[in-house]
């Protein structure tokens, strides 16, 4: 039996990683940021693939860097889109909740589930059937895929090579660690040689990589402050990459008119919103996440600017 080509392409911020499953059937794991759907056209060109012959989209979960060229790729091309119900529902009713857009302040185009999924479901591109795993933790309805044959793992932002993916407790509920660590319990029992993540380089030691998500998890569990952290440098350093860094006279007010910004100030930290301003900026650059230029303050992560336009545009599901 001839084997599916698995095509891994990792992507600098604000994109998420890709991977293209090329077999009879061809599928597209994750389409990226929103400001680089016609680099993601490009790259399906270049694997010898019409987008228009792409059979399925399928997204790990719908934050804005992994869903953004949904849109692009279903208007233009009319790829359909698979995703789990959970968060498919929120979408394809326009909820404006839907990507955590709105309390995030982070852009994603309009665009419909086609195909929703849930635990145990398989996707078969003819010569293999990866089956889909319901992991969440990350979000409520974010999926994982395996393929047991090959032994190949598609693990979304559930764990990276080093690391996990932030956790939303005012969104997807306070028992996220709890959740991410069943998830991560689940996906150690299965036999994993190739594993692909989100963000980040292909993940070498997979077995490695489980048990440092699982030791992450379990000191969140005894000190949840620490949760609260990782997740305001993730989404404020997302806000510099997005926005090309803010002016210093603009990180103030741009803060104060954000949701995360307010709860995690109020709730995690018992702060007024002004006082957390300080606070967390000086983790921000102690921490290397940010850093000053030219009274700039702009991420330290690679990553590629998005173009003004399509950042001011500022398309969010409540406008859909």
């Amino acid at each position: 039996m001839k084997h599916p080509k698995i095509i891994f392409y990792e992507r600098k911020f604000p994109s998420a990683n890709m991977i293209l499953i090329k077999d009879h059937f061809q599928i597209l794991v994750d389409t990226g940021f929103g400001s680089e759907a016609k680099e993601t056209e490009q790259i399906i060109k270049d694997a010898g693939i019409s987008p228009e012959g792409l059979h399925l989209i399928v997204n790990t979960h719908y934050h804005r860097d992994h869903v953004g060229g949904n849109s692009h790729l279903q208007r233009k091309f009319g790829v359909k889109i698979a995703a789990h119900k959970w968060e498919a529902n929120l979408i394809n009713t326009r909820d404006t909740e839907a990507c955590n857009a709105g309390w995030l302040d982070q852009p994603v185009e309009p665009y419909e589930v086609d195909l929703q999924l849930a635990d145990n479901d398989e996707i078969r591109t003819g010569n293999r059937s990866f089956k889909v795993l319901h992991t969440p933790g990350h979000t409520l309805g974010h999926i994982s895929l395996h393929e047991p044959e090959e032994e190949v793992f598609i693990c979304g932002d559930l764990f990276h090579s080093n690391d996990v993916g932030w956790l939303n407790i005012f969104r997807e509920g306070v028992s996220s660690i709890q959740r991410s660590l069943e998830s991560v319990e689940r996906v150690a029992k299965l036999n994993i040689r190739q594993a692909y993540s989100g963000h980040g380089p292909q993940i070498k030691d997979p077995i490695h990589s489980i048990n440092t998500a699982r030791r992450r998890l379990e000191k969140w569990l005894k000190d949840p402050e620490k949760v609260s952290w990782h997740a305001c440098k993730r989404i404020f350093a997302f806000t510099l990459m997005m926005k090309n860094g803010l002016q210093k006279d603009e990180v103030d007010n741009y803060l104060l008119n954000c949701g995360w910004f307010q709860d995690f100030a109020r709730y995690s930290f018992k702060l007024q919103a002004e006082e957390f301003i300080p606070v967390l900026i000086d983790e921000m650059i102690r921490s290397g996440a940010a850093s000053w230029h030219n009274n700039y303050l702009i991420a330290t992560a690679p990553y590629t600017a998005p173009q003004k336009e399509w950042v001011d545009k500022n398309s969010k599901p409540k406008d859909w």
